[in-house]
């Protein structure tokens, strides 16, 4: 077995907290990682890049061959574009969709969310809504990672032991926080994907989200992707 994902948004965007994260969950099941980085501009708005890859084996490359990645995880939709040839056929992309415009020729953000939507396995959310969901406006990037989760064969409550280490510093409140959006962002893929399952357009699948109230993203929570 062997996961392959790589990572990728801007500066700022927690890109590297998401990597600590999977890399961490993974060696506490003592699998075999390596792990590599790829920075842009040394300030935020630069874009960051990582590939991250688990095994129950040993692994000969930190760096992932083209069209051999599983998942990719991006805050930021262009970013998960840029990579868009690495993945495999039948791999997953999932994306924040808001735009970091840090360039003049920026690309229509709705032609994006289109391009994106044509690969077979994909989620799309409005990661800055569900951190307001989850009460704090700091957490889209653990948002991002909980709605990637189930492509990952990593259990949440793996990722709950990550989060507490990663952030008990800073108070309970903001480990619960991120708790919380693990769960949010995991519940929202779901949802997302039996939106897009029934036929609803991308941007009906977003309002729909984006409409729910808190309630809808506890895991015991039925809601059916026709309720408007």
């Amino acid at each position: 077995m062997i996961k392959n994902i790589v990572l990728a948004g801007v500066g700022g965007q927690g890109i590297l907290s998401i990597a600590y994260c999977i890399c961490k969950a993974a060696l506490n099941r003592d699998y075999q990682i390596k792990q590599s980085e790829v920075h842009g501009m040394a300030q935020r708005g630069g874009n960051v890049e990582s590939h991250v890859r688990f095994s129950d084996t040993s692994i000969a490359s930190s760096l992932i061959p083209k069209g051999q990645t599983d998942l990719i995880i991006a805050v930021e939709p262009l970013e998960a574009l840029r990579h868009e040839g690495h993945l495999k056929l039948d791999g997953c992309m999932g994306s924040g969709i808001k735009t970091i415009m840090n360039f003049d020729d920026y690309p229509d953000p709705q032609l994006l969310l289109q391009r994106i939507g044509q690969v077979r396995d994909h989620v799309l959310l409005n990661s800055k809504h569900l951190a307001k969901v989850a009460g704090n406006a700091r957490v889209e990037n653990i948002i991002v990672l909980g709605a990637a989760s189930d492509r990952l064969g990593l259990r949440l409550n793996e990722f709950d032991k990550v989060l507490e280490e990663l952030f008990s510093s800073k108070g309970a409140r903001v480990v619960e926080a991120n708790q919380r959006a693990l769960r949010i962002g995991r519940r929202a893929a779901e949802i997302y994907r039996e939106c897009i399952g029934d036929g609803q357009p991308i941007q009906a699948a977003l309002e729909h989200i984006e409409q729910l109230p808190a309630a809808a993203f506890d895991p015991g929570t039925t809601t059916p992707s026709h309720s408007r």
